[in-house]
């Protein structure tokens, strides 16, 4: 064994899992995402899911979120990282939700400006279905302009 190996063996000893809490706290993490996947396959299957999907679904995606933080706090070892993360991660944060944000109106007017010819060829709207009576999948589809 050379000088090089005994350096190289104390820098990895150095970033190694120990100073970290051990494997018992990734254990305790990895049972944690066991259930919160557990939570999020009972919502989906559950009645909730029937009588309100818009609250199932946004529980869903809260557990999602909660399961990526663990994730990246614990495993890609973000939690003892130094406080430069928030230089690079914040600015990229915001960036994202302001380009998200500018695509909206665009997303949302789209379809203001269709010419005919446009119309013939752009897909059809969904049908959405209704839990409600009187409403469903017997209900006539909406009009497209070229019905006209």
């Amino acid at each position: 064994m050379n000088a090089h190996d005994v350096s190289t063996d104390v820098a990895s000893d150095a970033h190694g899992h120990e100073e970290h809490g051990g494997n018992a706290k990734y254990l305790a993490v990895f049972g944690a995402l066991v259930v919160l996947t557990a939570i999020s396959f009972f919502l989906a299957n559950s009645s909730v899911y029937e009588t309100s999907p818009v609250v199932a679904r946004a529980a869903m995606l809260a557990v999602s979120c909660a399961k990526a933080l663990l994730v990246m706090l614990f495993f890609m070892h973000l939690l003892w990282e130094a406080n430069w993360k928030y230089v690079l991660t914040i600015p990229a944060s915001l960036m994202s939700v302001f380009l998200v944000l500018m695509l909206v109106p665009d997303v949302g007017r789209r379809t203001e400006k269709y010419n005919l010819e446009r119309w013939r060829h752009a897909s059809e709207p969904a049908q959405i279905q209704h839990h409600q009576a009187g409403h469903g999948a017997d209900e006539e589809p909406h009009e497209t302009p070229d019905e006209h």
